[in-house]
């Protein structure tokens, strides 16, 4: 869900709030998950309503989802069975025990067996660690103390249990703010219109057909926080809109308003939307808050343009090239010794190949030279610093495959992300040194991408996982931000800026595509990659055009260039070969050259487009016959006198 249909949410909770519609209000809580409301909370758990409580939980969490929230299911459901022993209710206290408790038995079967003992007590308090226990009164106001902890560590409760501060009837002015524009576009106003209605519309028609000279819109102050609201009905005044300023983003005008009425209505509400378009609209994938990215969208967009004009800055000229240029025999193969799943070159040493593998090994080729520099096994640091869960994993299964191998901005660090938990850097000295700079336990599962990004030109590390989060580390391995939001394991990430905005992508195995910026305010964006599956996101080396490549779980690959100005798919490269019902290889790989090409692996080759023409140029073999389609794929910085393309077989399994 974008920021504004967020905020938009908040605004009708605070109306319900204020309306008196109490359990609408809770029920729309729980259903959005955008607000946790700790008093709410309190009141229920004070009086044992048990259902409510976890009903009202489950719309932010849910047992299994981390260690904090088993806690808390864990905690209410013993609270209640042990209530129901002390009301000597048998029966009831069975049906909890099996019911509601037996799940936690699989986490620690000791503890289970310890509470089922307590059925045989008279009374429960005869049991050493409970002897303490006093009335249910008392003992729901201690247990409460211990869930307001477990929930504000929780992660999954970050930034959701403020409600944010908003004047009184907020969304009253709005609507307020949005007639006064209305009233402003019509062709004859009349001095003290008649509101009747907010289903369509607002429009002033003259009196009998008789012909009204324009009169300017009475002034009124702004209700004040507390005060009560004016009618929208009779002859009550509007509110005028504030003093034209900037636009906040191009989609919120339209092409058919004359420049001047843009200015005007926008600067009256943010929300405010031309008649006969929907109250909100999902925002361009670039429109970010922020005084600076207001100034980059009136560089992006040509002024007066609609946002079906919306087009990129004018490239920069390309060189020449041909077909000729393109790679067509292999030049070099060398032998890694291992399953490859991740491939990176230097950023200025570009002969330089950092190789990861499935057996968690890392290698540092000289194509050049066929020469293998550095070659660095996979092992644990540091094992004390491991969570439980994480030594509990390696125990079972001591294999560690790598994910994703990438290069720092300036070439100096290597980044390492692994199928289970961890990310390691190293410090790479010229010309065979690696030396260990951070371990961290990154995520709860696998580390699916890690990236380089220098927000507030800081250097930090961004990487994403299984557990459907995206986080930012620092260069002392502190976490500095966590964003949540994706329904599904993030399948890869893609940090990028313009000019001084600097923001994330993010894609999940649900085919959700999200942007963020380094705040806590949420995605901006929420759209649906093609093929709703895996999908990589990529620029073009001069950072001016987005392209995304992926797969559906049926086997359709999709490589396609968006519109950055309005969230839209562009263009579609065809070529790729409709697949047999439920035969999958895997998730297609690309990347782009010079500005101007296109490559993927599909079919045991390794096919090309130029970038402003959907249909591929032309392919070839994979040296007869490599399976690209679980390739590891990627063109050299720049064209050289060695291999203009490497593709390596990777046999990293894909999500499900």
């Amino acid at each position: 869900m974008s920021s504004l249909s967020r905020e938009l949410v908040f605004l009708i909770l605070q109306f319900l709030d204020e309306e008196k519609f109490k359990e609408t209000v809770h029920k729309l809580e729980q259903e959005s998950g955008f607000y946790f409301n700790v008093k709410y909370f309190e009141e229920k758990v004070h009086a044992g309503e048990w259902d409510e409580v976890e009903r009202y939980l489950s719309g932010f969490t849910k047992v299994d989802d981390n260690r904090y929230s088993m806690k808390i299911f864990f905690e209410i459901r013993k609270q209640k069975y042990l209530e129901a022993l002390d009301r000597h209710d048998r029966a009831k206290a069975v049906d909890i025990l099996v019911k509601d408790l037996k799940v936690f038995s699989t986490f620690n079967e000791e503890l289970y067996k310890e509470i089922t003992q307590l059925l045989t007590l008279e009374n429960f308090r005869e049991n050493e660690q409970l002897s303490k226990y006093g009335d249910t009164k008392s003992a729901r106001s201690i247990m409460l103390i211990e869930l307001k902890k477990l929930i504000e560590a929780n992660p999954l409760f970050r930034e959701k249990l403020v409600f944010p501060t908003l004047k009184a009837s907020r969304l009253r002015t709005l609507i307020n703010q949005s007639l006064n524009w209305q009233h402003q576009l019509c062709k004859n106003p009349r001095p003290n219109p008649d509101i009747k209605t907010l289903f369509t519309d607002h429009t002033c028609s003259p009196p009998n057909g008789a012909r009204t000279s324009p009169v300017s819109v009475p002034l009124a102050a702004v209700p004040k926080a507390g005060a009560a609201y004016q009618p929208l009905t009779g002859h009550a005044p509007f509110q005028p809109p504030p003093p034209a300023g900037p636009s906040l983003a191009g989609w919120m005008t339209s092409a058919a308003v004359s420049s001047s009425i843009q200015s005007a209505a926008v600067a009256a509400s943010s929300m405010s939307v031309p008649p006969n378009q929907g109250m909100m609209k999902r925002p361009a994938i670039s429109d970010y808050q922020s005084a600076e990215s207001e100034q980059l969208m009136k560089r992006l967009r040509p002024a007066g343009h609609g946002i079906d004009e919306a087009t990129y800055p004018a490239p920069t000229p390309q060189p020449s090239w041909s077909l000729d240029d393109l790679p067509r025999t292999v030049a070099c193969t060398l032998s890694q010794g291992s399953n490859v799943t991740s491939m990176d070159f230097h950023p200025s040493r570009h002969t330089l190949l950092l190789v990861g593998s499935a057996n968690g090994e890392f290698t540092l080729w000289e194509i050049g030279l066929r020469e293998r520099l550095v070659s660095k096994p996979f092992k644990i640091w540091d094992m004390q610093a491991c969570s439980a869960q994480f030594q509990s994993v390696l125990a079972k299964d001591s294999s560690m495959p790598i994910n994703r191998v990438t290069w720092s901005p300036d070439g100096d660090l290597i980044g390492v992300a692994f199928a289970k938990h961890l990310i390691h850097l190293y410090a790479y000295q010229q010309p065979n040194e690696a030396r260990q700079v951070l371990e961290i336990e990154a995520h709860s599962g696998g580390v699916n991408d890690i990236a380089f990004s220098r927000p507030n030109k800081q250097l930090c590390v961004v990487t994403c996982g299984d557990d459907k989060l995206i986080r930012v580390w620092d260069m002392h391995g502190q976490k500095i931000y966590s964003f949540e939001g994706h329904e599904a394991p993030v399948y890869s990430i893609c940090p990028h800026h313009k000019e001084t905005i600097q923001f994330i992508f993010s894609t999940s195995i649900d085919g959700k595509i999200k942007a963020w910026l380094y705040d806590n305010a949420g995605s901006r964006v929420d759209y649906d990659a093609p093929g709703k599956w895996c999908t990589t996101m990529l620029y073009s080396a001069d950072g001016t055009r987005l392209f995304s490549c992926g797969t559906s779980k049926e086997g359709d690959s999709h490589l396609v260039e968006w519109n950055e100005s309005e969230g839209s798919i562009k263009r579609t490269y065809s070529g790729f070969r409709k697949k047999a019902s439920g035969v999958v290889q895997g998730v297609v790989q690309f990347d782009t050259a010079q500005n101007h090409i296109l490559a993927a692996g599909e079919d045991n080759q390794i096919k090309f487009w130029d970038v402003d023409n959907t249909n591929m140029l032309t392919f070839i073999d994979a040296d007869g016959g490599l399976p690209v389609s679980l390739c590891s794929l990627l063109y050299l910085p720049t064209f050289s006198p060695f291999s203009n393309l490497t593709s390596v077989h990777s046999n990293r399994a894909f999500p499900g």
